[in-house]
């Protein structure tokens, strides 16, 4: 199946579907550092620089006749860790993600954002928009570590098929998931060389130190020192000691399930965001292993 990706980044997304089997037949961002990692680790598709705040040419996307789109408009206005405030614009791109949707109309989208998006006035209004244009949508809050990611990371899904069903991919999505979440330990092994590790804290009533031996929190685009006046919170798995280190840029990305020949480039800054804001690479070849299963599943029944 060919697909399009929007608001690509990095290519997260890109590479658990491409994973998953699916064919990328272009990417379109707007962020010229995310757009030269994308370029330099998929060299078998366009990638596209466009500002998709502006829509005026169904062209642009249509040509490449996807059959499914799939994108992470911008989540800062919904984040926890941003102003929490649609009036800024960022929430807007959701609106114009679901507008490309239904000019284009591929038999399938996936639209992925934080949790708290669920919750807004810019996600009832573009999910309103995609169930006029008849797609059956099937909405849902996956956390990472329950999908093959050593992170927790809860993210919001909404997948649609034109003319589906409402919900039909809900026993999937849900009943594929783990038992329990993945450690940094399951994943790593001993490779990182700590058993615990400093992850800097928005507040100080938050702990900053974890151990190997459970997920990781959301990985955000900071990443910072540990400073020298952090006192101990009643949470942190161990004291700072001289074996307790932040986790280094490189496996920021490898928690968030980029290979380890996936070639990060650029400054130090736009790299710790890009990979902050990236959709984990497993948690994405999750929900694209699930809509495959459910159309092989769905083509099996009309031949019988």
């Amino acid at each position: 199946m060919r697909l399009i990706d929007l608001f690509a980044g990095c290519g997260g997304m890109s590479l658990g579907f491409q994973n998953a089997g699916y064919e990328i037949g272009a990417a379109f961002d707007n962020w010229e550092p995310a757009i030269k990692v994308y370029r330099r680790n998929f060299a078998d598709h366009p990638v596209i620089k466009h500002d998709l705040s502006v829509f005026d040419d169904v062209d642009l996307f249509s040509r490449f006749e996807p059959e499914m789109i799939i994108g992470g408009p911008p989540c800062q206005d919904f984040s926890s860790a941003g102003k929490r405030d649609e009036s800024l614009g960022k929430a807007d791109l959701t609106i114009t993600f679901a507008r490309i949707i239904t000019a284009v109309e591929p038999r399938w989208f996936v639209m992925e954002n934080v949790e708290r998006a669920a919750g807004s006035r810019a996600y009832a209004d573009a999910a309103a928009l995609l169930r006029q244009a008849g797609y059956g949508l099937t909405q849902a809050i996956l956390d990472a570590s329950l999908c093959g990611v050593p992170q927790r990371r809860k993210r919001l899904f909404l997948i649609g098929e034109l003319h589906g069903q409402h919900d039909a991919l809900q026993p999937l999505l849900q009943g594929c998931l783990a038992s329990r979440s993945l450690t940094l330990r399951e994943y790593f092994g001993d490779t990182l060389g700590i058993d615990h590790y400093y992850r800097h804290p928005r507040s100080y009533e938050r702990r900053g130190v974890f151990s190997i031996d459970e997920p990781s929190p959301t990985v955000r685009g900071v990443n910072r020192p540990i400073p020298p006046t952090y006192r101990r919170h009643p949470g942190d798995t161990s004291t700072v000691t001289p074996n307790v280190r932040p986790l280094t840029t490189r496996e920021r990305g490898q928690v968030q399930t980029f290979p380890e020949a996936f070639v990060f480039e650029g400054t130090k800054t736009d790299i710790e965001q890009m990979i902050g804001n990236a959709v984990p690479v497993k948690l994405a070849e999750y929900v694209a292993r699930c809509i495959r299963v459910y159309m092989d599943c769905t083509s099996n029944r009309r031949i019988s």
